[in-house]
């Protein structure tokens, strides 16, 4: 008999975490809270209400929060405060909402009284990793069920024929013969692994993509957009003043329509081995290259320099689950403490599946000088003839060596 009185399960109503519900009241033989964020996903989440309630959850212990203004607000926005690419190309979208979650887990198993939290990430995958480190930072005590680690039901095939066999529905409109792809979605993105994907030599099919249309397809005729920027957050569009949520929204829809965001991407997982997605970030994709263009008017060249330099230790950070770490916030704390002059607006051209920056501007943070940069006659703002001294000083221990290698 297990000492687990209570558990708390991350439920989407999905395949995966519809078994789990009912394993773990078989297996463990536990009262279950089920816990569904709405990040964004774009999905109606009444349906995991439903089957909840189907077996027997009692209906005050069924949570369905919105999350998405705090997601947005308190983990997407300081993420790009730091322009957070992993591997080169990653935006993170799956990688920052972890943390999230599992706050509210361990927050649920206070107020539900509960022994234990679980989720449904697999023990190949980087989540497991991600909901535990971050569950342990919050309540070091919290006990852990992760079913992949413990049952036999190893591939879609055997989970689809548990779910038969106990009926539990199964949503099969993305099934086209074989398993359906395995998904997540957010207001940052929507990722896609598994069927022909596991082939890294294989295209991606066209009907594969949700949320932006194909370059090919997208509109002849490119779009502006003006992004206002306040200590390196967005809070208006097209002079438009909108929440977090509201902002990410609204630059996903932009960026679909342009067939802007789309990755294909072979990434290197956690656990040591070689992981290919697709993902679509066209709010994201949009947010990064905005921000870049208003920091490169506004950010000391050094500071800059410094950003860059730490980012992809900081991306690293939260790919590998450490949001709820002592470095990653002392490293926030550097960041967001940068963005207090990154402010100003910043115009892009969306076209095609391309984000072009076409002006910037700070009124009040600018640290562009047009008298000191122009190609024109500067009346003396700067003096060219410095330029000799620090060349030479620069060049004196490149002199010293190639003398020495001379004499030799």
């Amino acid at each position: 008999m297990s000492d687990i009185k209570k558990a708390v399960l991350a439920y989407s109503g999905g395949l995966d975490t519809s078994v789990i519900l009912k394993w773990l009241q078989d297996t463990y033989q536990c009262e279950v809270v089920t816990f569904t964020a709405d990040l964004g996903q774009g999905e109606e989440l009444e349906p995991a209400r439903q089957k909840a309630l189907k077996f027997g959850i009692k209906p005050e212990q069924i949570f369905i929060d919105d999350l998405r203004e705090e997601f947005v607000r308190d983990f997407v926005f300081p993420m790009f405060r730091a322009n957070t690419v992993y591997e080169g190309e990653y935006l993170l979208g799956t990688s920052i909402a972890r943390p999230l979650i599992a706050k509210r887990l361990i927050e649920i198993a206070a107020l539900t009284k509960a022994d234990a939290v679980s989720h449904g990430a697999t023990g190949k995958g980087n989540d497991q990793v991600r909901f535990e480190l971050g569950a342990y930072a919050l309540n070091p005590n919290i006990k852990i069920i992760a079913p992949w680690r413990e049952w036999d039901l190893l591939s879609r095939e055997k989970l689809m024929a548990y779910a038969e066999k106990h009926g539990i529905p199964v949503d099969m409109k993305h099934k086209q013969g074989g398993s359906p792809y395995s998904m997540d979605a957010n207001l940052l993105h929507i990722s896609f692994e598994g069927r022909h994907l596991e082939d890294p030599a294989a295209e991606a099919e066209e009907s594969m993509w949700r949320w932006t249309v194909s370059p090919e397809k997208a509109p002849d005729a490119a779009e502006y957009l003006d992004i206002e920027f306040a200590n390196g957050d967005i809070v208006a569009l097209n002079g438009t003043k909108m929440t977090p949520a509201q902002t990410l929204a609204k630059l996903n829809e932009l960026g679909g329509k342009h067939g802007i965001g789309r990755l294909d991407l072979v990434e290197n997982r956690y656990v040591g081995m070689k992981s290919r997605g697709c993902y679509e970030t066209p709010g994201g994709t949009i947010m990064l290259k905005a921000h870049r263009a208003i920091e490169s008017i506004t950010l000391d060249r050094e500071v800059a320099h410094l950003k860059d330099d730490l980012m992809p230790r900081y991306a690293s950070m939260i790919y590998n689950g450490y949001w709820w770490s002592p470095e990653r916030k002392a490293l926030q704390t550097l960041i967001d403490h940068t963005q207090s002059c990154v402010n100003g607006w910043v115009r892009v051209k969306l076209y095609k599946g391309n984000v072009i920056v076409v002006g910037r501007d700070s009124k009040t943070d600018s640290l562009f000088d047009s008298s000191i940069a122009t190609f024109e006659d500067d009346k003396g703002a700067y003096d060219q003839k410095d330029a000799a001294g620090f060349i030479k000083l620069n060049a004196l221990r490149m002199r010293i060596a190639a003398n020495l290698k001379k004499r030799k």
